[in-house]
């Protein structure tokens, strides 16, 4: 049995971060476990600065205008995203037409991750690995 492996959904990044009481048991248990692996993608940078630009998240300024020194505390590893990842987002069959969900998706799995969200979005994907 291989080493557990989690990535984390942006929302649960930012949850993580701020302290909010939206974070599961569950999930801050396993976000805890300093005997886990845990990352964080490329994708949420890029989805927190985007969305924190055009509006869509006021409530985290701190967070998106100290993403990496806050990213650098956090005790996880930056995962980039390779053509592998790039490759299998495009060609799953999924509907969901989010890019930052799709992947968050592709990551995690071809990765061998568990993807840490609360998205019921990723439920419809049976062949991914799921914690809340």
């Amino acid at each position: 049995m291989g080493t557990v492996k989690y990535l984390l959904d942006t929302h649960t990044l930012l949850w993580v971060i701020s302290g909010s009481p939206k974070l599961s048991d569950t999930a801050e248990k396993a976000i805890n476990d300093t005997s886990i692996q845990k990352f964080i993608s490329a994708v949420s940078a890029y989805e927190i600065m985007y969305k924190y630009k055009i509006g869509k998240l006021p409530e985290y300024v701190y967070i998106a205008e100290n993403y990496l020194d806050l990213l650098g505390t956090f005790g996880a590893t930056k995962l980039s995203i390779d053509t592998e990842h790039a490759h299998f987002s495009g060609k799953m069959d999924w509907s969901h037409r989010d890019p930052f969900d799709r992947m968050l998706a592709a990551q995690a799995f071809t990765e061998k991750m568990t993807l840490i969200t609360n998205d019921p979005a990723f439920n419809d994907l049976p062949w991914l690995s799921l914690l809340w």
